[in-house]
Parts: structure tokens; sequence; C-alpha cells
């Protein structure tokens, strides 16, 4: 049913099912249109004040916003995207979000408390240029951290996790969580891939559930591995022209220069290819950790 992918970091390199996220975009979608259709039942009585629009609106805001993330990976997974055009695209799923923000929700949502500058309002750039740079930062580097059996789906989940510890809309969560479990149980045997499908529609999960749980600096925090991972990639490539690279040692991975996190891992290994994933998770928990304990203080 699914088409298959070579899984690179195995000896005997086994074909693969891949692109099997759009069970998570479908079960995800079809379950937050559920509720939005719940919070709006013609029974219930009109929103009286705009944080109750804005929480009534939040279902149906996110299945759009992970919709739109599940196509944009399904193109990839089609069409393998030049960078160029992976990175731009989640800037058109920021729109739902923006224009739900402007209409819906209240003044304070505006306001970004910063490590540098303390809090700092926005005002009008916020929907401009904040919510677009989330969302696009956020769905790229998520994207950019894989190659590995459940690299793609166990660091995700742990975020979500945190971000629903901390956050009054973690109902919006509850299945797009445990669907991504499951994969993520399959993923880490190694006998799926959710491919850029999965991981796409991961990353604007996140970013979306943060900007409506106005958690944006908790997935700032909790994301700080991954933007870690792209910049020393990007910087990598653009400077020195080198790409990152495992190299496979019988079934164990090493690698002879740090490009990514997984090769400043990998290189003072060999280490098997679940110890370097868990070893990733335990960073991105430690990062996690950290930004619950910051938006719980």
């Amino acid at each position: 049913m699914f088409p298959k992918a070579v899984d690179q970091h195995k000896p005997e390199k086994p074909l693969v099912p891949n692109g099997l996220g759009v069970i998570y975009v479908v079960a995800s979608a079809i379950y937050l249109f559920l509720l939005y259709a719940y919070y709006n039942r013609p029974t219930l009585s009109p929103a009286t004040n705009p944080a109750e629009a804005f929480a009534r609106a939040a279902p149906l805001v996110l299945a759009v916003c992970i919709l739109f993330g599940g196509f944009l990976g399904l193109l990839d997974d089609w069409m393998n995207l030049r960078w160029r055009y992976k990175a731009l695209f989640p800037l058109f799923a920021a729109l739902p979000l923006s224009v739900m923000v402007w209409n819906l929700y209240p003044a304070k949502g505006t306001i970004v408390n910063t490590f540098i500058f303390g809090l700092v309002n926005f005002g009008p750039w916020f929907y401009i240029i904040i919510i677009p740079l989330i969302v696009t930062v956020t769905t790229n580097v998520i994207n950019q951290l894989g190659g590995l059996n459940g690299l793609e789906t166990v660091g995700p989940s742990i975020i979500m996790i945190g971000l629903m510890a901390v956050s009054s809309q973690r109902i919006l969560l509850y299945i797009p969580l445990a669907v991504y479990l499951l994969l993520a149980f399959f993923n880490v045997e190694g006998k799926i891939f959710v491919g850029n499908t999965g991981t796409f529609a991961a990353g604007i999960t996140l970013a979306s559930f943060a900007l409506i749980s106005n958690l944006k600096l908790t997935l700032a925090i909790a994301i700080l591995p991954y933007i870690f991972n792209a910049a020393i990639i990007l910087l990598n490539f653009f400077v020195f022209r080198s790409a990152a690279a495992l190299v496979v040692d019988g079934n164990k991975l090493r690698a002879e220069h740090r490009r990514s996190l997984l090769t400043a891992i990998a290189y003072y290994g060999p280490f098997t290819e679940r110890k370097i994933v868990a070893i990733v998770a335990a960073i991105i928990a430690v990062f996690t950790l950290i930004a619950v304990i910051a938006a719980l203080v």
C-alpha cells in the first residue's frame, strides 16, 4: 500500500514502508474536526468573550495547519522538493494562525518573553513576522533531524508531552499524541518510516499548538537541540561546502566529522542506531523539562 524506502543505516539495506505519517495527519484532522463540531454545537450558547471564541476555533485552525503540513510533506515524499521550497512552504501554513490570532486572541498574544529584552510587544508585526517565523523555523528544524529509526517520532512526541503538561488546551493533542506514539513504536522497531509527511505535520503541530496555547518561549527552549542541529548543518553546507554523513560499521554507526548533532554523537562511537536515538531523545527530554519548568515558574 505504501511506497518503500531503503533503510540506509542497516548493513542489509532493507526496504521499509514509507510515508505512514499520513495516518497521523488523517487521524488528527478527524479528531480535531469532531472536537470543533462539539465546541460549536447548536445547543451551546454563543461565546461571550474573545478568549472563549478563540478556544472554540482552535481545533479547526490546528486541523487546517496539520493538513497543510501533511500536504507539504507528501509533496516532498513524492517529488523530493529542493530545500529552498521546503524552507518557504510552511509560511503558507502560518496564514490560518495569523488570521485567527488577529481576530480572536487577546492583546497579550502579541507579547513575547525574550531572554535578552524581557517582555516585548510586537504589535501587528507579531502576525506578519513572528507567527510565520515560528511556524517555518519549527517545521524545518524538526524535519531536518531524522534519518535514524525513531528519531522522527520520539523527539516530537517528547515535546508534545511537555507542551501539553503546561497548556490549558491539552485536549487538542490527546489523539494526535496517541497516534504519533503508536507510529513511534513501529518506527523505533524499524518497521515503518513516517516520512516527510509525518515530520512536517509534527513540526507544524508543535508550532501551532504552542501559538494557540501562548507557549512560544516554552517551544523555543524545547527545540533548541533541533535548532543547534540545523545551525551546524547549514554552517557546514554554506561555509565549508560539506555535508554530514554517518558511516555504517557492521551493526553500529560512526562518524568521521562533527557536522550535525548525530555525527557529533557518533564521532565518539561507534554506537548502535538505537543508542544514538536514545542519546538524542535524552537531550530533547532535558531541554523540554527545562522548558516546562520555565513555564511553571
